[in-house]
């Protein structure tokens, strides 16, 4: 796959190179380069076209509206990729202390039941072939 975007990219930095160099042509275009302008007009449809090949080769690759947001905005789109992570990491630790507390819960409640209905917690302890967990 990381073929795939090597191959993008490069096309791509091709293309950007023609047209900034088509750019200085047409910035300060003389008759006599009407040719020059004319080979990279073609080259630009020859980059086009192969870029399109290339789109067509990573077609199932989805990107979130979110990255373009930050590119539009003009911040690197990794920061989009490490803010996420981020948000990932955060929301795992919140909902890791939340299956502590309730694994802890469980046990405390094992252990009170246990003293108040001890036939019960018993026979419960027979179904689910666990002690409760500490």
């Amino acid at each position: 796959m990381a073929e795939k975007f090597d191959n993008l990219e490069e096309h791509l930095e091709k293309f950007v190179e023609n047209i900034r160099q088509m750019g200085i042509i047409v910035s300060d275009f003389q008759p006599s380069s009407q040719t020059g302008l004319n080979q990279k007009l073609n080259y630009m449809i020859t980059g086009l076209q192969d870029i399109e090949k290339c789109r067509q080769q990573l077609h199932e690759i989805n990107i979130p509206l979110e990255a373009f947001e930050y590119i539009d905005q003009g911040r690197n789109p990794q920061l989009y990729t490490k803010e996420c992570l981020e948000r990932a990491l955060a929301k795992n630790e919140q909902v890791k202390g939340k299956i502590d507390t309730m694994t802890k819960f469980k046990s405390l409640l094992i252990s009170e039941l246990g003293k108040v209905f001890p036939e019960e917690m018993t026979k419960y302890k027979a179904i689910h072939g666990d002690d409760p967990p500490s």
